[in-house]
């Protein structure tokens, strides 16, 4: 059995296969996914699981350089926003339309359950020391 918390395979997997600078994103359950880009959906119902809870899960597991997230978050989403800022140092914000085209360079998308508005974040992996 694994040592960390992340028992789902097909997460666990994508992240064992990222490189420096590859992105995997992290989205609510409205977030459009491009249908060539992989799609990991946890979601279970409304906020099962929650965008929180599913980030914090895969910082435990994926080093992370810097994350992109859509500026209309700090108005639509504040909560969520603070709550990514004391997870996450080097913010890069975007429009949500840029946001969305950003997606398709990312190894996956994850869908959570999450039901409130912009609850979304590219992570770009880091170097592992």
């Amino acid at each position: 059995m694994k040592k960390t918390k992340m028992i789902n395979s097909e997460l666990s997997y994508v992240i064992s296969q990222m490189g420096h600078t590859n992105s995997l994103t992290i989205g609510d359950c409205g977030l459009p996914i491009p249908n060539e880009t992989k799609r990991i959906d946890l979601a279970l119902t409304h906020n099962v699981p929650t965008f929180i809870q599913t980030l914090d899960v895969v910082l435990e597991e994926l080093r992370v350089e810097e994350a992109i997230i859509a500026s209309e978050i700090k108005e639509k989403n504040p909560q969520v926003y603070e709550a990514i800022k004391k997870r996450i140092a080097n913010l890069i914000e975007v429009s949500h339309e840029e946001f969305k085209v950003l997606t398709k360079d990312s190894k996956a998308v994850v869908r959570t359950g999450e039901y409130s508005p912009y609850a979304n974040i590219i992570l770009k992996s880091g170097v592992v020391f």
